[in-house]
């Protein structure tokens, strides 16, 4: 997952509101969103190449979703799959703080990355390249391959976009935060990130939505929680030449 905004907690008939873009080369084996088989109470999409998965939920309650964090001069080709600190999650029993916890303490073994844990309830955010685990506050937040809410330009514009239909939306829609995670904008170069990898690079990786031939965004996805639990997860993938299928579930969370 490169992209992540969400609405925590601004609503209280929806308090949580999620529109999330996985870009990854195009090559990469992948099964797109589905329940993993029983007894795993999983419904997430799955990286077939080293078997964790981006994002993901749990019939119980957990959810949680990561990011890389671009740092391409520190990157060991060698160090554990960071997808499975999501679905590990997931399948597990300890609750996001204790599970952040020890994994703050294993954090070096792992290339730089962004996660996000929990329940509705109570959501906690842990960055290996930043501080200590933290609870997420309630608010407008968007993640990238820097930390929580560092002002990349396509932050600021998602989450001004997320605000609109938080905030002034009597119904969020899925085709509307869809049409968030579409946007295409390249910001002026003096205005790109330096992450190591080049303005060329930079340029390519700047827009929410991410297209090239071998290097795209793979898939969109919506996550709408209502007050009651009930759930939609809604997975648009796409391919090089820009086709696109949709995958929707509903589902009633427990805890």
């Amino acid at each position: 997952m490169c992209l992540i905004v969400m609405a925590y907690r601004c609503r209280s008939d929806y308090p949580l509101i999620v529109a999330a873009n996985r870009d990854e080369f195009y090559a990469r084996p992948t099964q797109p969103l589905d329940f993993w088989p029983e007894p795993s109470g999983v419904l997430a999409g799955r990286d077939l190449k080293a078997g964790g998965t981006w994002m993901g939920l749990h019939r119980n309650g957990r959810l949680a979703a990561i990011t890389n964090y671009r740092e391409p001069e520190r990157f060991r080709p060698e160090a554990p799959s960071r997808g499975h600190l999501v679905s590990d999650f997931l399948v597990g029993h300890r609750e996001a703080r204790a599970y952040l916890d020890t994994l703050h303490r294993n954090a070096p073994d792992y290339n730089g990355f962004n996660l996000i844990a929990g329940r509705v309830s109570s959501l906690f955010y842990f960055g290996n390249r930043g501080s200590a685990p933290r609870p997420v506050e309630a608010g407008i937040h968007a993640l990238s391959n820097h930390l929580l809410d560092t002002p990349w330009p396509k932050i600021r514009r998602t989450r001004r976009a997320m605000a609109d239909i938080a905030e002034r939306e009597a119904q969020p829609h899925p085709e509307a935060l869809m049409a968030l995670l579409q946007d295409r904008h390249i910001p002026p170069d003096e205005e790109l990130p330096a992450t190591g990898i080049g303005l060329e690079w930079e340029r390519l990786l700047a827009p929410a939505f991410i297209q090239s031939l071998t290097y795209g965004t793979r898939s969109s996805s919506v996550l709408l929680v209502a007050a009651n639990g009930r759930t939609q997860f809604i997975e648009r993938t796409f391919t090089p030449e820009g086709r696109a299928s949709t995958r929707s579930f509903e589902l009633q969370l427990r805890g």
